[in-house]
């Protein structure tokens, strides 16, 4: 027995479903998400979520800033924490507890 027309082409039809998409449906699967990845200092979080820091800085500063951003590949605000460590681990034990110690007390009251 032969099957119809109609049979052969809902078979064929069913095979094919997965790889037949509209244009649109395989722009969408293909689509990159536009714009950088979430970088933030851990993982799971956004820049966006930090608090803003403004501050005034001689010209002669902010242009290295943008050098050694350029330079190094990494954002400002990356460069910035980078800059901040390194002065805390330059502080003697007793300056760097009180920095830790005060720094907590911020974060705990909002403060920070």
């Amino acid at each position: 027995m032969h099957e119809s027309d109609a049979q052969r082409s809902e078979r064929i039809s069913a095979v094919l479903a997965p790889a037949l998409r509209t244009m649109s449906e395989q722009r969408d699967r293909d689509r990159r998400r536009v714009g950088r990845p979430p970088a933030g200092a851990r993982e799971g979080e956004k820049v966006k979520d930090y608090p803003q820091l403004s501050i005034r800085v001689p010209l002669e500063f902010k242009a290295r800033l943008n050098a050694l951003s350029a330079v190094t590949g990494l954002a400002q605000w990356r460069v910035v924490v980078e800059a901040i460590n390194c002065l805390f681990s330059d502080l003697p034990e007793p300056d760097r507890e009180l920095v830790d110690g005060l720094s907590k007390r911020l974060m705990r009251a909002g403060q920070a």
